[in-house]
């Protein structure tokens, strides 16, 4: 039976898997059919070898797909058991992943993009950052991070053709001392956007989503909640709506029109 989100079982060898920042890693692994399928915005869950108790897999998300080598980039943090065996994954390595899951951003139809993103919440952002460039659009990005050595994304998103990068740290140690809302007011009020992406921890994109909807700006919101199945069976992602009841995270997102959730 084909789950009802289209997700499939891949296998994947690791190409590289080395850290790009203090406790952040990137890896890209190399699964054809995969990497053909993923649309921006998307997720994956990974089965991650080494501890038969574990049993979840560990649902990420990427920043880059290319279609034509039959790579995918994820870049990841360190932040407990599985993780860290996902991190001494090697060269040559392989396991298995199902995806691609959920639905990804909708690109703009023109105007001007704002991409705010916080900690691990750079990856999405920065596919994003790909496809609205790729659409011929302007695009500014917001990236925060707790203090300089936990930044990724700055020299992506530059790369990809942003206008404008913000960096914030919360310690004052690179960029604008704050957080990703101080460099959205000052970017909104140099500019007028169409749109706003956002991905990072939940209170941030509550404060993204506040802004955007004083600025009457549309928003999605790219959420992070613990996708055990990835594919709407478990019932471990719900997320609350305004008009009332939940949907899941892994099926009816991971992006949701910000002005729908109820922060």
């Amino acid at each position: 039976m084909i789950p009802r989100s289209g997700v499939y079982l891949h296998d994947f060898t690791v190409v590289v898997n080395e850290p790009v920042a203090r406790d952040i890693y990137m890896l890209v692994m190399r699964s054809p059919e995969l990497a053909r399928s993923l649309k921006p915005g998307q997720f994956m869950n990974v089965e991650v070898p080494g501890d038969r108790r574990h049993l979840f897999r560990i649902p990420l998300s990427f920043a880059h797909a290319d279609g034509e080598s039959g790579t995918v980039e994820l870049v990841y943090a360190v932040v407990g058991e599985g993780t860290a065996r996902l991190a001494s994954m090697a060269s040559g390595d392989t396991s298995t992943v199902l995806g691609p899951g959920g639905n990804g951003w909708t690109c703009p139809k023109g105007g001007r993009t704002l991409l705010v993103a916080g900690g691990v919440g750079a990856p999405p952002i920065v596919a994003a950052a790909q496809m609205v460039g790729e659409a011929g659009l302007p695009f500014d990005v917001v990236l925060g991070a707790q203090t300089k050595d936990k930044l990724w994304g700055e020299s992506e998103a530059r790369a990809l053709g942003a206008d404008e990068v913000l960096v914030t740290t919360d310690d004052g140690t690179y960029g604008i001392k704050g957080f990703t809302t101080n460099a959205m007011e000052e970017l909104v009020s140099r500019h007028d956007y169409d749109t706003v992406m956002t991905c990072g921890p939940t209170p941030m994109m509550a404060g993204i989503a506040r802004l955007a909807q004083e600025h009457g700006i549309a928003c999605q919101a790219s959420l992070e909640k613990l996708m055990g199945c990835g594919f709407g069976v478990c019932n471990c992602c719900n997320v609350a709506m305004v008009g009332g009841g939940y949907k899941s995270c892994c099926t009816d997102g991971p992006v949701f029109d910000a002005s729908e959730v109820a922060w």
